[in-house]
């Protein structure tokens, strides 16, 4: 999938992906898209949770070789 902003959250707990997340999506217009790659587990339910709370739906999301990766959209 195309995105326009990547963020390497790789390493770090929550809630420091979503922090991150939160202010990479702050700097974007709407409709553009963030690529967040995570190794935290939590990461999952929090990015959904994330998504419902903010508007800022996730398009598309995967998980390979324990890393976790989320597309999300700007509201």
């Amino acid at each position: 999938m195309e995105f326009d902003k990547d963020l390497d959250a790789r390493g770090l707990n929550c809630p420091l992906p979503i922090l991150r997340a939160k202010k990479a999506l702050g700097e974007m217009t709407t409709g553009q898209v963030l690529r967040i790659v995570a190794t935290d587990p939590g990461s999952v339910k929090d990015f959904e949770a994330f998504a419902k709370q903010t508007g800022n739906p996730v398009v598309e999301q995967s998980a390979s070789n324990k890393e976790f990766t989320f597309f999300l959209r700007k509201k």
